[in-house]
């Protein structure tokens, strides 16, 4: 038995000991787990979230630091400040091995080498609530869905309507200015959100001491029509120019690099709604395009391209019994054009699936889920998938929890057109396939007004997808296994109305197959399940620590502490040290966010990030925020 497990153990054996101080109910709903509403309590994955109530008192820009800071299991880097690429990792995987989506709609760039989702662009304003979905998904999410899914759901109009207005002024001449307004009736609703960011930013490589200038301008929109009591139509609009200077890696050069990003997507939803049987279907369209400048003042233009046309249905038996199905087209398209010469070269792919997900009562306090999922890929040929879970209620607000799933990733764009070569050929890459289990234990002690959820989770994923000297500097799937398991602790405290003490702890123990001594000896050269942190995921710190601490002073004045703790953590050299491992070093941040209510609906905040200026790399050479400011103020109306 491995170490994780057997601390698992002793802490479910502790917890249970506390079976007489569980309560009553708190009903909780979430949508994420089976793409319908369910409550909580009946849940089998591990699921995280954070609501719209954390997302207003939050006083980060960006949807990359809340969830940086709110949840177990999830791991953030970025690359330089504002703007520059920020990478979400979930379970110790690298980040192409998770899916995101923002109102039903999968957000990756199909142009860039591994079609993962960078979200340096995403702001928080218009973002009503996240779910963060653990654990191999890719029955019901597809391709990538391996480390788990993250659910983004924006604001929609209300009844009554309303609006916002936000304006800020910190550190780096950063400025934010965020409006919105919404309002809805029996018929139609509608929710309109405009944001605009500057900042003077940091130096993105910490070889020099220039500023790397960012700005965002963006639009989120929705509207919504009711023709009758079963049929609606529904649009979503998101759009962002962003543009960026930043560092060159190598510091021997100039550092007169710029990007300037576009990035739109629309949603078109059909909703047919009858008591027990519903249907939804969409057409999805992305479109971004990445402008590049070098310090050589070469350009070159990336465009990447998606249309999908999607169909998610939902059958309910009765209260306990619902069949939720579905048939995705995915269409997938890249474009390279080389300003400075070349010609353009375009390449594309589509994905044809199929998923069935059965979810029902077996017994009393036994709730269950079995799904399956059949891919179809042009190239790489057809993958089936499927998950399992269970989640047995104790009483009313304490469940055991658990789930099995397979996940896979197709190749990207990138590998096809890259992997085609004299040492690989395109049709020989094929799928990186996963399996991924957890244990999970929940309860809220009433006694003591705490909530507990601890999990032990474990993964692994054979044939990954690699280019370097054992491949021949092909892209091919190269043998091995990686790996990642690891304990997820998080605890809400509440011991009077004034204070709350959150605490996550997260414990990974990783893998990187790819990087062993010898692996075409055979795949069990490069099993380890005792990894130390020069072998393990790059950027995954083996422990992680957050603790919010709130203190409502009254009713006008609230205040919050921040503490972050992030372990050592393995990233890879660069061309400034011949491409050598680097081993970042532990440390910790300290975060005070105040909010004062000056008149009725205005706020007035103050924060103060990394308040003893702490010197700290989440990727090798890269800067990260030092001490920074700032105001604002906020009106709802």
């Amino acid at each position: 038995m491995s170490l994780v497990l057997r601390i698992t153990v002793s802490i479910l054996i502790l917890i249970f000991s506390f079976n007489k101080l569980f309560a009553a109910d708190i009903p909780i709903i979430v949508i994420a787990p089976g793409k319908t509403v369910q409550s909580y309590s009946t849940v089998g994955s591990a699921v995280s979230v954070i609501d719209n109530k954390d997302i207003e008192d939050s006083q980060y820009f960006f949807l990359a630091d809340m969830l940086n800071n709110n949840s177990t299991g999830i791991n953030l880097f970025q690359m330089g400040g504002h703007g520059t690429n920020a990478g979400i990792q979930l379970r110790g995987m690298p980040k192409r091995y998770s899916t995101v989506y923002i109102d039903g709609i999968k957000m990756s760039d199909p142009s860039s080498s591994d079609n993962s989702f960078y979200s340096e662009n995403i702001m928080k304003h218009s973002i009503d609530r996240v779910e963060i979905l653990r654990g191999a998904q890719s029955s019901l999410y597809g391709s990538s869905a391996i480390g788990g899914t993250v659910n983004i759901f924006t604001k929609k109009g209300k009844e009554g309507g309303g609006s916002k207005f936000e304006i800020s002024d910190g550190s780096n001449s950063t400025k934010n200015i965020f409006f919105s307004m919404n309002n809805a009736n029996n018929k139609s609703d509608y929710y309109l959100g405009l944001n605009k960011f500057v900042t003077d930013g940091i130096s993105a490589m910490n070889d020099n001491s220039e500023n790397d200038e960012y700005r965002n301008d963006g639009i989120v929109a929705s509207y919504g029509y009711k023709f009758n009591e079963n049929f609606k139509l529904e649009n979503y609009l998101r759009y962002t120019d962003a543009y960026l200077n930043y560092d060159t890696v190598n510091n021997t050069k100039t550092d007169e690099n710029t990007s300037d990003n576009i990035e739109g997507v629309y949603s078109l939803r059909f909703i047919y709604d009858n008591n027990n049987f519903k249907n939804k279907i969409f057409y999805n369209k992305t479109y971004i395009e990445r402008a590049t400048t070098d310090y050589a003042n070469d350009k070159t233009t990336y465009f990447g391209y998606r249309d999908a046309i999607n169909l998610l249905g939902e059958y309910n038996f009765n209260l306990d019994s619902k069949i939720i199905y579905g048939v995705e087209n995915e269409f997938d398209a890249a474009k390279y054009r080389h300003d400075n010469g070349g010609d353009p070269f375009y390449t594309d792919e589509s994905i044809f699936s199929q998923y069935l997900d059965y979810q029902f009562r077996p017994l009393e306090k036994l709730y269950s889920t079995i799904g399956f999922r059949r891919d179809e890929h042009t190239t790489a040929g057809k993958e089936t998938t499927g998950r399992a879970t269970i989640a047995y209620k104790l009483d009313n607000n304490t469940k055991i929890r658990s789930s099995f799933g397979t996940g896979i990733r197709f190749p990207t764009l990138y590998d096809y057109f890259y992997g085609d070569s004299a040492v690989s050929r395109k049709e020989d890459l094929y799928a990186e396939k996963s399996k991924s289990f957890d244990i999970g234990y929940e309860t809220y002690l009433d006694a003591l007004n705490l909530n507990l959820n601890v999990s032990f989770f474990k993964l692994n994923y054979e044939d990954p997808l690699v280019s370097q000297n054992r491949t021949g500097w092909g892209i091919k799937n190269a043998t091995g296994d990686n790996t990642s398991e690891g304990i997820e602790l998080s605890t809400n405290w509440k011991p009077n109305n004034a204070i709350s003490v959150g605490l996550n702890y997260t414990f990974t123990d990783s893998f990187d197959s790819t990087g062993c001594e010898n692996p075409d000896k055979g795949v069990g050269d490069c099993k380890n399940y005792g990894s130390s942190v020069d072998e393990a995921m790059v950027r995954v710190s083996r422990h992680a620590i957050v603790s919010n601490i709130n203190y409502k002073v009254n009713n006008k004045f609230k205040n919050s502490l921040l503490i972050k703790y992030m372990g050592e953590a393995r990233d890879y050299g660069n061309v400034n040290n011949s491409w050598v491992d680097q081993i970042l070093d532990d440390y910790a941040t300290f975060d005070v966010v105040s909010t004062y209510r000056i008149w009725d609906g205005y706020d007035l905040n103050f924060s103060i990030k990394n308040m003893f200026d702490q010197n700290y790399e989440q990727a090798w050479q890269y800067s990260t925020m030092g001490r920074s400011l700032n105001f604002g103020i906020k009106r709802m109306y």
